[in-house]
């Protein structure tokens, strides 16, 4: 079955704020932990709701971020969303870790 990764990024970094963002990473990864489709979105405006809203709507399983207040947090997971928070590290190493089951919340990538 087929995963849909969302990873908040600023500039090549993860970004550290999810109520801050306003560009993410999507990518739908394999079984197998191939990465079949991935593309950027700019955000017409940073907002914690429309990012939640974004993440429902797109069928997101897994979100990558630094950090998450816990009313968003708390949502997500209850959306049965998968939440890797308080990540740190370039956004393409997090995807890298993440395509391997090795991504952990808490995790700072070189």
């Amino acid at each position: 079955m087929n995963e849909k990764l969302l990873i908040t990024i600023w500039r090549d970094q993860v970004a550290p704020r999810f109520d801050l963002t306003s560009e993410v990473l999507v990518a739908t990864v394999d079984s197998t932990g191939e990465v079949l489709h991935s593309k950027t979105v700019v955000l017409p405006n940073v907002s914690a709701e429309d990012l939640c809203h974004m993440i429902l709507t797109e069928g997101i399983t897994t979100l990558i971020c630094g950090g998450i207040e816990e009313e968003y947090f708390q949502y997500l997971t209850w959306k049965k969303v998968k939440v890797i928070d308080s990540v740190i590290g370039p956004y393409d190493q997090a995807l890298e870790f993440a395509r391997g089951d090795r991504l952990e919340p808490g995790a700072i990538l070189k």
